[in-house]
């Protein structure tokens, strides 16, 4: 008999050790999920780099900052507290008591639920391989790279935590999709660290959809790129997207309205790419419901005249030549391009958006759409750097911006050079012979 009480309590012992054993790694699990949802490693990991080491550079008005290591090794977080982990996610005080830079988004952070921190912890104190990798200081000149004036910004601007939980739209919500959409687009997914325009002092005009317009509107330039309106407009925000599209878009990079560049490379390869079914849609409908900012804003209407004047052999329209001898063959003479592989040109809101850098950019540097898991295929967008002069630059952008019933402004060559000059210091010298081709040379 005694012995069989003490197999019994061994049994029990040994089944609450597995079921122990099995919540663990269901959290470090959920907390690997949620560090995708909040693109942890595109940030947090330098080219070539090792996940999480950090060692990113980072472009800032005020100078270049790099990625610190997150990975549980003692040059990382690897004595960090859930306290300190905490800390430094939500509230943007590293374990040292030093306030960090407003580039790690802790104002968005502070929406995270306590049960989402708690399995973040668990994935990156358990489920990261620990890297040996020192931090590297920031090339911010003095006196703007004194830490204590920071602590100022933040009394001023970041959002207490225990205020944020449940706040904004997500509250407000009827539809528990949309809440969800809510929370992952306002907190994790940081979307406004981006394409929410910040004032003089650096701090986002809005951090969620109550707090005005300004939310998701669309943002100044950073190294190259513009992130655009993720509002309602047509014209060029999202008014146009179907929820299904977007979707696709957060999916695979890209879908009959576009196709991913810049930054938002990383996002999809990253992060979106890994979500849930239901949470892309969550996200896709919580945009889908943010209001056009223009309250003048009309859908999209295809004007044929310049296709039909391309068809007749008629380019007489500044950059018409240019394009067809450069730009055609991908995206057609009619400006629809092919679906899911050269993106329509047509309507496209990144192109009609009052800054023409994404599009200047892209012209000089291509680009590249990225493979996924459910769109394998890579496609690439060469180089006009080389080849094209600043003027022909501003010909082809003003002439994609202003056909097919497009209505964006107009740039001028010296938009196109500043640009050129900006990508010349950033692009190594094994390539300065294919961007040197300047105005009128």
């Amino acid at each position: 008999m005694k012995t069989l009480v003490i197999a019994t309590l061994a049994l029990l012992g040994s089944a609450s050790l597995c079921a122990a054993e099995t919540d663990r790694q269901a959290l470090i699990k959920q907390g690997e999920y949620l560090a995708r949802a909040g693109d942890c490693v595109a940030c947090h990991t330098a080219k070539d780099g090792k996940p999480f080491a950090g060692g990113l550079p980072m472009e800032t008005p005020i100078g270049m900052i790099y990625s610190t290591n997150i990975t549980p090794d003692k040059t990382g977080i690897g004595e960090y507290s859930f306290d300190d982990f905490d800390k430094a996610v939500r509230h943007g005080v590293a374990k040292s008591g030093s306030s960090l830079y407003p580039a790690m988004p802790y104002p968005s952070y502070a929406r995270v639920s306590d049960a989402d921190m708690q399995a973040l912890y668990a994935y990156f104190m358990q489920g990261v391989a620990p890297v040996v990798q020192e931090n590297r200081d920031s090339d911010i000149p003095w006196p703007l790279s004194m830490r204590w004036p920071l602590a100022g910004w933040r009394w001023m601007f970041a959002p207490s935590v225990a205020g944020q939980q449940g706040s904004g739209q997500a509250q407000a919500a009827q539809d528990p999709v949309v809440s969800r959409g809510a929370y992952l687009v306002e907190g994790l997914g940081h979307c406004g660290a981006c394409h929410t325009p910040r004032a003089l002092t650096m701090q986002e005009k809005a951090l969620s959809a109550s707090e005005g317009n300004h939310f998701l509107a669309g943002s100044a330039p950073l190294e190259g790129w513009i992130a655009k309106s993720l509002r309602g407009d047509h014209k060029d925000g999202l008014g146009s997207w179907s929820e299904e599209q977007l979707v696709q878009f957060l999916k695979t990079g890209r879908s009959d309205r576009g196709a991913v560049f810049g930054g938002m490379s990383d996002v999809v390869v990253h992060s979106m790419q890994y979500m849930s079914a239901d949470d892309l849609t969550a996200i896709a409908r919580y945009l889908k419901s943010l209001p056009a900012v223009d309250a003048n804003d009309q859908p999209h209407q295809y004007d044929k005249a310049v296709a039909e004047a391309l068809w007749k052999g008629d380019d007489s329209k500044p950059g018409a030549a240019v394009y067809i001898d450069n730009c055609a063959a991908c995206h057609r003479t009619d400006g629809h391009g092919y679906t899911r592989v050269f993106p329509a040109l047509a309507g496209n809101p990144v192109l009609q958006s009052a800054d023409a850098t994404s599009l200047i950019h892209i012209v000089l540097k291509g680009g590249t759409l990225p493979a996924t898991h459910t769109a394998p295929s890579t496609f690439t967008m060469p180089a006009f750097a080389w080849r094209l002069s600043d003027q022909e630059v501003a010909d082809v952008v003003n002439f994609i911006r202003t056909s097919w019933g497009n209505q964006g402004s107009e740039v001028n060559a010296a938009d196109v050079a500043g640009l050129r000059k900006g990508d010349l210091q950033s692009t190594s010298n094994d390539d300065l012979g294919q961007v040197t081709k300047q105005s009128g040379g």
